[in-house]
């Protein structure tokens, strides 16, 4: 078990936003957190990485309480985050923003050695996304949504995380993007053995790909299985996966529309 959150409380002021969840992730495995709006999803991630701080529970990484400790120090254990939103540095080019992915390695190294290391790793990374290989010299502001969603995920895979925390990498894409940010997710956990928790709106894509999940609801888990037994859940899809089977069928029309 690489990571265990157990029984977390967490407060926006005198807002309880987590009321006692807990959770777990098998090494090697991806798991899928699913959830409308303001369910507590986001900060579940937060909490985990020390942002919002747990007032009661605890999250335990690798067998180690990291409950308490700084962000920096979550981040340099080994998990790495791809935020809501992207938040890559606009005015940086692809090429900047990926170094400063690799500042939050684990084992940073200085000098010749260092440098060799990182573009040894960046080249690892640009097999993953190979359109931003082709954008290198471009700033990061000028490229389209779903390829500022590569650069977010392969920023945080500089870091060589053993925990990949993704927050809803689908939002605001084309259903073709959302197709190929599903496929490198799988290919970054089964080629790189990453452990992947996902957060995302689109529970269809979520659960198809997930080995487990977990479906939140007003700060709380309410249901969790493997990602085959969620998808069969009466319930589940009736609340979540309608509109996903949706984009996903009109994904795969625009694909072979495209393809003839």
């Amino acid at each position: 078990m690489i990571l265990e959150i157990r029984d977390i409380y967490s407060y926006y002021g005198a807002i309880c936003a987590l009321r006692g969840v807990s959770l777990e992730v098998t090494e090697g495995e991806i798991v899928a957190l699913i959830g409308a709006n303001g369910a507590g999803k986001s900060t579940l991630l937060m909490t985990l990485c020390g942002v919002v701080r747990a007032r009661r529970g605890a999250v335990i990484f690798d067998g180690e309480d990291i409950t308490r400790r700084p962000t920096e120090k979550i981040i340099r254990s080994g998990i790495a985050v791809a935020p809501e939103g992207r938040r890559i540095f606009p005015h940086l080019t692809v090429r900047e923003n990926l170094q400063m992915g690799g500042l939050a390695s684990r084992d940073p190294e200085r000098g010749a050695a260092g440098t060799a290391k990182l573009a040894h790793k960046m080249e690892g990374v640009l097999e993953l996304f190979p359109r931003l290989r082709e954008r290198l010299a471009q700033r990061g502001g000028t490229l389209s949504g779903g390829e500022q969603q590569m650069l977010a995920i392969a920023r945080a895979m500089l870091s060589e995380p053993r925990l990949l925390l993704l927050d809803e990498p689908s939002l605001g894409l084309a259903p073709l993007m959302v197709r190929q940010i599903f496929t490198t997710i799988r290919e970054i956990n089964e080629s790189h053995g990453t452990t992947v928790l996902l957060v995302e709106q689109n529970a269809h894509q979520a659960l198809r790909l997930a080995h487990h999940g977990y479906v939140m609801v007003t700060g709380e888990v309410v249901l969790h299985g493997t990602g085959a037994e969620l998808l069969a859940n009466e319930e589940v899809q009736a609340a979540y996966l309608e509109g996903g089977r949706k984009e996903t069928k009109q994904g795969e029309t625009q694909q072979r529309e495209t393809r003839q």
